[in-house]
This record gives structure tokens, C-alpha cells and sequence, in this order.
């Protein structure tokens, strides 16, 4: 393993390893850590982002178990290179770590507090999307259904505990594996609302 305390300087192996897929049981406070860090972030991007700043995944719904990491959703009227790079820097002041897998025209992806040295230092994945994007709406839709429906918050919940144990040193194959049920839910979701 390299000598840094840093995710950006770990392999995919690496940060499976040191920092593993975890399921816990909904906690209360990750409401309240979820508005420091909104504030905090507001205060940081204040002229680039489209508000509201929105909580979203499992540690959103109440009663659902998440692995303990506050997923944020961010919109931006839309992501240039100008603003790509603005974003990155004023982000890394705050302890954001540029985490996006390829660059594209409509979203970007960072994480905070994975350190080596702390390994249980409070997790954060901040999702920046194009505003009124299909990536945006979806994030909602998908939270907001979970919030309204039971049965399928816990189907939800069984399909990532069993996930988190088969993939628990591999974090890109445990969200891949939730990808299906969650497009299923989304389009549900979104017939809903059209209806």
C-alpha cells in the first residue's frame, strides 16, 4: 500500500480492503450530521450550486439500514470545465475528494472522510448533477419512495445485507448489484407521479 493517508492515492483493492462494506441499523443522527454538512457546503459553494442541497440515500430514510456514509445531492446549473475544476478546488479546501470515475457532462462524485489513519472518521459521498437532470430527479424519486413504501424499504434492505456480504471488500460490485432494483423502484416512482 502506498505511504498516504488519502482515497485518491488508493487502488479500487485497497480502499475495498480498508474500508469495507458495512450495513448498520438507521441511526437518528444522520439527519443532524447531514445539515452541518449541508451548511458547511452552502457556505463553501454558495454562488455555484442551485439550492436546495438534498440528503439522499439510505441514511435518509428513516428506519432503513445504510452503510453509515451521508450521501448529499448538489445541483449545478450545469457542469463545465471552468466549473468542474472551480468546484474540485474550492471542495478539496473542505476535505472533498474528487472521486468521480470518468468525466461527463452531468454529474461529478466526491468523498470525505476516508482516511487510513481514521478509519471511522464520519463518511460523506457529496453527488454534484446537472440541474433538472434525469441523475437528479432519479436520486429523488428513489428516496422519496422508500420514505412512502415499507414493504419495498425492506426488500430494499434485505437485497443490501445480502449484497454487503457477498461483496464486502468490493464496493463497486455491491453498488452495482443494487442497480437493477433501484431502476426498477425509480421507474415505478416516476409512473407514479405522472399518473
Amino acid at each position: 500500500m502506498q505511504n498516504s493517508n488519502k482515497i485518491d492515492n488508493l487502488s479500487r483493492e485497497e480502499i475495498g480492503k480498508i474500508f469495507p462494506v458495512e450495513i448498520v441499523p438507521y441511526n437518528a443522527a444522520w439527519q443532524p450530521l447531514f445539515e452541518k454538512e449541508r451548511l458547511l457546503l452552502t457556505s463553501v459553494l454558495t454562488d455555484k450550486i442551485v439550492l436546495p442541497v438534498e440528503h439522499i440515500g439510505s441514511t435518509s430514510v428513516r428506519n432503513l439500514s445504510a452503510k453509515p456514509i451521508i450521501d448529499i445531492l448538489v445541483a449545478v446549473p450545469e457542469l463545465t470545465g471552468g466549473l468542474k475544476n472551480e468546484i474540485t478546488e474550492k471542495l478539496s479546501q473542505i476535505g472533498y475528494v474528487n472521486m468521480s470515475a470518468a468525466e461527463t457532462e452531468t454529474k461529478m462524485t466526491f468523498g470525505k472522510g476516508y482516511d487510513v489513519n481514521e478509519r471511522n472518521k464520519q463518511k460523506f459521498h457529496l453527488h454534484i448533477r446537472q440541474q433538472n437532470s434525469d441523475l437528479w430527479n432519479d436520486e429523488i424519486y428513489f428516496r422519496d419512495y422508500l420514505h412512502r413504501d415499507a414493504d419495498t424499504r425492506n426488500e430494499y434492505e434485505k437485497l443490501k445485507l445480502r449484497l454487503a456480504q457477498l461483496h464486502k471488500y468490493d464496493r463497486e460490485a455491491y453498488t452495482a448489484a443494487k442497480t437493477d432494483f433501484i431502476k426498477s423502484i425509480t421507474r415505478k416512482a416516476k409512473n407514479i407521479s405522472t399518473k
